[in-house]
């Protein structure tokens, strides 16, 4: 795998390291073949530390792993790219993603949107509230008192986004239609069904329609 690799003067290559369900950046690390090959033998991201001089497995022991899904190279050959699924988080602060500090005067551009795996965090507190029921948590009473009331609050969000879309303006449709996608979460997060099979599933029906129309 690493033939053809631009390896650099003391033989690494970067690594960006990106969620594979979400899109969500969340760090860059070194690669030296030892590394690459450690990867794709076991599955686990793999980096070189330069600091310590040698091999580290990311997560290793945090038990914030890394499982590669792909691995691909730019158009130079000259940095990598490792599409993850990520336990835990990846920054060694604490936070989701290395990429959290915002330099000083770059004012967000007109049209910026949140960073991607906003849903993926929004999942992690239901499935934590589920786990460990908190006094006074919404997502905590609302999963208490059952899969029927769960239900009842989607079909009344959905009847409230119908009314705002014919009824009200942009914004209250945006905010029910936000409400809907929450209490659709909490099911499947009582149900215990990852909701990255939700995109998987809009992925394959792409896929699909792409083929067929090519």
């Amino acid at each position: 795998m690493s033939e053809g690799l631009r390896w650099d003067a003391n033989g690494l290559i970067p690594a960006v390291v990106q969620e594979a369900e979400t899109g969500e950046l969340l760090m860059v690390a070194w690669m030296d073949r030892e590394a690459l090959e450690a990867t794709t033998r076991t599955g686990l991201a793999h980096f070189h530390s330069r600091s310590r001089g040698g091999l580290w497995q990311k997560g290793e022991t945090s038990g914030h792993r890394q499982h590669v899904r792909a691995i691909y190279a730019d158009c130079d050959r000259d940095t990598l790219l490792l599409l993850v699924g990520q336990e835990g988080v990846a920054c060694h602060t604490g936070a989701r993603t290395c990429f959290f500090e915002r330099l000083e005067g770059s004012e967000k551009p007109d049209g910026w949107e949140v960073p991607a795996g906003i849903l993926d965090r929004v999942v992690r507190v239901i499935e934590s509230r589920k786990a460990s029921p908190q006094p006074g948590s919404y997502v905590s009473s609302l999963i208490a008192q059952g899969e029927a009331a769960v239900l009842r609050k989607i079909g009344e969000e959905a009847t409230e986004l119908l009314l705002a879309a014919l009824t009200e303006g942009d914004e209250r449709l945006v905010s029910e239609l936000a409400d809907l996608w929450f209490h659709t979460l909490v099911l499947l997060g009582q149900r215990g069904i990852p909701f990255h099979r939700v995109l998987t599933e809009l992925a394959h029906r792409h896929a699909q329609k792409t083929t067929h129309l090519g």
